[in-house]
């Protein structure tokens, strides 16, 4: 038997970094009623609001999805692990917490593809208000670390030039991050946007609520259906309903509300309500792999982590004066440059992490037991298309993802020259003292195929998957406008990191916030 849970303006399906947003700004005025539907707990979890404490949350299925991607066939048959957020700020609450906007021409490329209102100067008023004090909390780094400040010099004595801030006029060059941190603290989108406006009278918030479908009556959407506590409930929406579960969980629910590819709906037992082939097509990611070397002294994360006493001793420093080790997320710097001339924007970052990992399991990465880093060549800006669709007619059913990584020359390459870069920035006189090896891959794998062997073997997902209901102005290709309206249906749009028609140049959690933004005030405008 259903239920029924009444009626609101908005329905806000997901409370991740765009769900957040999303409930902040809708209730401001206080006009409008705005129900925030989410399938996770309240983020009280302690390791969540700690900086270092995604390692903790990193495989936590209270909070965490961990959800596996289809073998890929260029990788040897490997599936690709895919941490998700399932709480209250969604992957914002659980990620490693560097805010990148992008590139400028990743936005007018957006714009140039036909989706008007989305060119650079168009979406930099988002980004700044996101900055401002009623959105993210946006850290410099503010303490130096030796190791990093090598890796500092040495990109630098390799070729690449310094930038004071990747999200200023030019990303290229190697610098320092910025974080969502804050006092010590994490500072998600639950932080930031959806803490404030609970004490609101207008927004109301359902935890472990797991929607079923939407509701549809002829081409408008009027509510959704969602499970909790073992009973069922219908809510309706008397102005729309905001999908903002995310790249997996958008398609997902728009598949089992019959939106979608009707040969897909109907292999899974779904009666097709409505024709639009490109739902959760487009999937992209980044992909990296990481060099690990042997640090020659005990600077490191794992010296941290193979240390009881020191645990104690930063466990309670942390606890008593909010600084200390875990208080930072230990990723220094980074840089982005071109694999080759003639592109218009960077397609390589590299990440250096104070940290190397002996072996991953399914609790978590296992440090080396001796001081270890990372520097890790990430392509940003892959050929790559996957998808993700439902794989059965249960709407708590896992979805198949499939991402399809190194399958063109170019990906191929781009990835040879990263992992040759990463090398060219160890081997400069700055850091040698530092290295006492290379323990990943090592120095024996050294012609291109060894490093093509190298990466089919232990190369990965970078985690920022986007692009499953892409934005676009042709209902055959794309799943919204460029207001984010789902074609062909009213009353229904798609508000998170699945609307973005390519892959930003970066880390995606500040576009997607910026993606919210941008929306709220379409939403609004709309409403009035």
């Amino acid at each position: 038997m259903i239920q029924d849970a009444g009626e609101f303006d908005f329905i806000i399906v997901g409370a991740g970094s765009a769900g957040c947003v999303l409930a902040a700004r809708l209730t401001e005025s206080g006009s409008y009623r705005v129900l925030l539907v989410e399938a996770g707990p309240e983020d009280r979890h302690f390791w969540i609001h700690v900086p270092l404490g995604y390692a903790n949350v990193f495989a936590d299925r209270r909070i965490n999805w961990m959800l596996e991607s289809e073998a890929e066939g260029e990788l040897q048959g490997r599936s690709m692990y895919q941490p998700r957020g399932k709480v209250l700020g969604g992957t914002s609450s659980i990620n490693g917490m560097i805010y990148i906007r992008g590139n400028h021409a990743d936005y007018d490329g957006w714009r140039d593809a036909g989706c008007e209102g989305w060119g650079w100067e168009d979406v930099k008023p988002y980004f700044e208000r996101a900055e401002g004090p009623t959105g993210l909390r946006v850290q410099p780094h503010t303490k130096k670390h030796e190791l990093a400040e090598a890796v500092l010099r040495a990109a630098q004595n390799a070729g690449l030039p310094y930038t004071h801030d990747f999200n200023g006029e030019r990303q290229e060059g190697v610098g320092y991050y910025r974080y969502n941190i804050f006092k010590g603290r994490r500072w998600s989108a639950s932080s930031a946007y959806l803490r404030p406006a609970r004490a609101r009278p207008n927004l109301k918030v359902v935890t472990e609520a797991h929607v079923l479908r939407l509701s549809m009556r002829d081409s408008q959407v009027t509510g959704i259906v969602y499970e909790r506590d073992g009973q069922t409930f219908e809510v309706r929406a008397k102005a729309e309903v905001i999908v903002a579960a995310g790249v997996f969980g958008s398609p997902q629910l728009l598949e089992h509300s019959g939106i979608g590819n009707p040969s897909v709906l109907k292999e899974q037992g779904i009666e097709p309500v409505l024709e639009l082939a490109a739902v959760g097509e487009n999937l992209q990611d980044h992909f990296y792999t990481q060099l690990m070397f042997k640090c020659s002294q005990p600077i490191t994360i794992n010296d941290l982590a193979n240390s009881w006493p020191r645990k104690m001793f930063e466990g309670a420093r942390y606890l008593l004066t909010r600084t200390g080790k875990l208080a930072f997320n230990h990723i220094y710097v980074g840089g982005f440059t071109h694999s080759r001339e003639g592109l218009s924007k960077p397609d390589i970052q590299f990440n250096m992490t104070a940290w190397s990992v002996a072996e991953r399991t399914a609790s978590g990465a296992k440090p080396h037991p001796f001081p270890g880093f990372s520097l890790s060549p990430v392509h940003i800006n892959p050929d790559a298309r996957g998808a993700v669709h439902v794989t059965s007619a249960d709407p708590r059913g896992r979805p198949s993802i499939r991402f399809n990584f190194l399958k063109t020359n170019y990906d191929i390459q781009s990835m040879i020259f990263g992992v040759r870069l990463v090398r060219r920035i160890a081997a400069q006189p700055g850091l040698q003292p530092y290295i006492a090896d290379e323990i990943q891959p090592g120095r024996a794998i050294a012609s291109d195929a060894d490093i093509v062997s190298f990466l089919r073997e232990k190369a990965v997902s970078n985690l920022h998957a986007v692009g499953s209901c892409r934005m676009g102005p042709d209902c055959a290709t794309s799943v919204v406008d460029s207001q984010l309206r789902v074609h062909g249906v009213r009353g229904l749009r798609v508000v998170d990191g699945s609307i973005m028609p390519r892959i930003i140049c970066g880390n995606t959690h500040a576009a997607t916030v910026m993606i919210a933004e941008k929306a709220s005030d379409m939403i609004l405008v709309a409403a009035r």
